[in-house]
């Protein structure tokens, strides 16, 4: 007799046959939400608590925050965020003192923006663990080879101050040229960044493996002292 096999996911028990509804359950019966629809009258008051029930204040500011690029009171993103003014001021005076937020002290008072030198980090960190990078790095670049070619210029600045008139489908390849050049240099900072990261990793466990051996030495001879 073989011995059943356990699944950690799986019920311990079953139910029994007087268990089970009398009726089969559709797809009706589940309910994703865990606000009721039919208090609000609008949909965005219904979307916004529901992510105000799924989310705590603090996700939320981070939310509205990294989503900024230009600078805002605490009270317009307290207002975005669901949550009080001075809630919104505290987690964003916190986050300024990190380094995620830029402010500045205004006429108007004190205004809030993500910080773009530490976005940027962040991105070129999610592009170095793409499994993908060379690849892309790859496409961006033939893109930029295509546009060179099919333009005969060097870059999207020659081509939109040259004295040709330009198309609306030539000033969109111009926008997306841009966006290449850009797309291209953050890929290969993300490049360089996991070959340091990835140096790094090598040094430190040949630093350690070196660490050990000279121990190791120190513990066989101990009169070398």
């Amino acid at each position: 007799m073989t011995e059943e096999t356990t699944y950690p996911d799986e019920p311990n028990e079953f139910p029994t046959e007087k268990e089970l509804p009398d009726e089969p359950v559709t797809v009706d019966d589940i309910d994703p939400f865990t606000v009721a629809d039919a208090d609000f009258e609008h949909i965005d008051e219904f979307a916004a608590a529901e992510w105000k029930s799924e989310t705590t204040a603090n996700e939320r500011i981070r939310t509205v925050i990294n989503n900024t690029t230009s600078l805002k009171s605490a009270s317009d993103i307290a207002d975005t965020a669901l949550v009080s003014e001075t809630k919104a001021r505290e987690t964003l005076n916190a986050l300024a003192e990190e380094g995620i937020v830029s402010s500045q002290q205004t006429d108007a008072g004190k205004l809030y923006s993500r910080d773009p030198d530490w976005h940027l980090l962040k991105q070129i960190r999610q592009l170095a663990g793409s499994e993908t990078l060379v690849d892309q790095i790859q496409r961006v670049k033939q893109e930029l080879t295509g546009y060179k070619s099919t333009y005969d210029t060097a870059g999207p600045e020659e081509l939109l101050v040259s004295e040709r008139e330009l198309t609306q489908d030539e000033l969109d390849d111009v926008s997306h040229w841009r966006t290449a050049k850009r797309e291209l240099s953050h890929l290969k900072a993300a490049y360089r960044f996991k070959e340091a990261k990835q140096q790094t990793v090598i040094t430190t466990g040949t630093e350690h493996r070196q660490t050990g051996e000279h121990s190791t030495t120190l513990a066989d001879n101990p009169h070398t002292i």
